[in-house]
C-alpha cells in the first residue's frame, strides 16, 4: 500500500494535478488539414454573426491555441504536402497559433485499417525505409524551422493501433515498429529538442489496446513524449470508458496525454450530396445532432480532461472541412464528396458554430 501511494505521488509530481473546473487547458486545437484545398476551391468562412473572415483568424479569435496539419508524402491531388503545410503554418504563426504536425507516412489516409507505404517507398529494403522516414520527417520539420515556424508537437504516424508502413512496421513486428518510430522521433529531436513527439492511437476507450500497445512500446524502447488518443463518442465506447482509459494511460506510463481527434455532428442534414458518415439524430445518448448537442459534447470532453493528471487538451478533427464541391475524401477522385461536413465547426451557411467558442474556451 505504501509503495502504491508513493508511486501515485510520483506520477502526480511528474504530470501535475488535474486542472480545476473552469481552468483552460493548454491545447485547444483544431485539425484544419482540408483548409488549403477548401479555400482554393472557393470555400468561405464566416464569424457567428455572418461576417466573412479568414478561417485562421476566426479560430484564433475563438481562443484556439493550435492547428493540426497532416502530411502526406506524394498525394494525388497535391494537397497535404510540404508546400501547403508550410504555407498554412506561416499564416498560423502570424496569428500566434502553434502547430501539431501529423505525419501519415503514406500518400493518403493512414488509420487503423490502412497503413499503406508511399508509392516511392514501396520497394525499399528495411534499412532504407527507416532512412526514408528519418529523411522525410527531417525535411518537413527543418523547412518549418527555417521559415521561423517550428512545430510545437509532432505525431510520428497516425492512429497506430496496428503499427505503420505495413508490413515492415505491422503489429506482429515490434522491432520493426520501434525502428521506424524511433527514426521519426530522432529526426524531430534533431530539428528541435523542444518539439514534443506524440504517439497516437485510435479507439480511445479501449484500455486493453492501450496497455498492450504501450507496454510493448516500453519493452522495445520506443521513444516519445506525449500519448495521443482518438475518441469519437459514437464509435469508441462510453465517455466513462474513455475517462477510465485516459486516466489509466496517464498514470501508468507517466506521460502527458492529448485528445488528438474527436468530433460530433451539428445536424443530420447533408450539403454536398455525398452521404454523411454519421446520420443518427442522437449519435451518443443525451447529445443530439444539433449545434447545442455538438457544443455540449465538446464541453463534456473538456470536463473529462480536466480530471486527468497531465491532460494537455483537445484537438477537434477537421473543423474547417465544409461541403465545398471538389474537396472530397479521396485525393485520387475529384468527384468524391465529404461525408463529414455535418461535423465541421462551421454550419451550412459557413458561419462559426457555438461549438467553436466552446472549443476555444477550453
Amino acid at each position: 500500500m505504501v509503495r502504491a501511494i508513493c508511486a501515485a505521488l510520483w506520477v502526480m509530481a511528474l504530470l501535475g494535478a488535474p486542472a480545476q473546473a473552469g481552468d483552460r487547458l493548454p491545447v485547444r486545437g483544431a485539425d484544419i488539414s482540408s483548409l488549403a484545398k477548401s479555400e482554393d476551391l472557393g470555400g468561405v468562412y464566416r464569424q457567428a454573426d455572418g461576417r466573412r473572415g479568414d478561417a485562421l483568424r476566426i479560430l484564433k479569435r475563438a481562443g484556439l491555441t493550435h492547428v493540426r496539419l497532416k502530411v502526406w508524402v506524394d498525394p494525388a491531388d497535391g494537397y497535404n504536402d510540404k508546400a501547403h503545410v508550410l504555407e498554412i503554418a506561416r499564416r498560423a504563426h502570424k496569428l500566434g497559433l502553434k502547430t501539431l504536425i501529423d505525419f501519415h507516412y503514406s500518400d493518403r489516409w493512414a488509420d487503423p485499417a490502412h497503413q499503406t507505404k508511399p508509392a516511392a517507398w514501396a520497394d525499399l529494403p528495411f534499412d532504407r525505409l527507416v532512412q526514408a522516414v528519418r529523411d522525410h520527417t527531417y525535411d518537413v520539420l527543418s523547412a518549418l524551422r527555417r521559415q521561423g515556424t517550428p512545430a510545437d508537437m509532432v505525431q510520428i504516424g497516425n492512429e497506430l493501433n496496428g503499427g505503420l508502413l505495413w508490413p515492415d512496421g505491422r503489429w506482429d513486428n515490434w522491432p520493426g515498429i520501434a525502428a521506424l518510430l524511433n527514426a521519426g522521433h530522432d529526426a524531430v529531436k534533431q530539428v528541435s529538442h523542444r518539439t514534443k513527439v506524440v504517439i497516437h492511437l485510435a479507439n480511445g476507450a479501449d484500455n486493453g489496446l492501450y496497455r498492450w500497445w504501450f507496454d510493448n512500446a516500453a519493452t522495445h524502447g520506443i521513444r516519445y513524449d506525449v500519448i495521443g488518443l482518438s475518441y469519437y463518442p459514437y464509435w469508441h465506447g462510453t465517455i466513462e470508458a474513455f475517462q477510465a482509459n485516459i486516466t489509466d494511460v496517464a498514470t501508468r506510463y507517466g506521460k502527458p496525454v492529448l485528445l488528438a481527434e474527436t468530433a460530433y455532428p451539428f445536424t443530420t442534414a447533408d450539403k454536398d450530396g455525398w452521404e454523411n458518415i454519421i446520420l443518427s439524430p442522437e449519435p451518443y445518448p443525451g447529445y443530439q445532432a444539433t449545434p447545442q448537442g455538438q457544443q455540449a459534447m465538446i464541453a463534456k470532453l473538456y470536463d473529462v480532461l480536466r480530471e486527468v493528471p497531465g491532460a494537455l487538451g483537445l484537438v477537434y478533427w477537421e473543423a474547417t472541412w465544409t461541403g465545398v464541391p471538389g474537396n472530397g475524401w479521396d485525393p485520387e477522385d475529384p468527384a468524391s464528396g465529404n461525408a463529414w461536413e455535418n461535423q465541421a465547426l462551421f454550419d451550412f451557411a459557413d458561419r462559426a458554430l457555438p461549438g467553436l467558442a466552446t472549443l476555444g474556451a477550453g
